[in-house]
């Protein structure tokens, strides 16, 4: 399978400029499932600024309907 790292970047709405995953979904989404988190892009963009990017502060997200 071909990687589309620049037809991903188009997408990525990841605010952590220094990664090294970013346009790499698969690596992006191994690192942080391995980590127990999801990837920014999972996030509202305000949610994903704060960098906390566990189960828990996805979970409060969706109780609040934010999500």
């Amino acid at each position: 399978m071909e990687c589309r790292k620049e037809e991903n970047l188009k997408k990525c709405t990841c605010s952590y400029d220094p990664c090294n995953k970013k346009g790499i979904c698969c690596e992006c989404l191994m690192y942080h499932l391995r980590n127990r988190q999801l990837p920014g892009c999972c996030f509202p963009r305000e949610a994903e600024r704060t960098y906390d990017r566990s189960f828990e502060h996805f979970a409060r997200l969706v109780m609040e309907r934010k999500i």
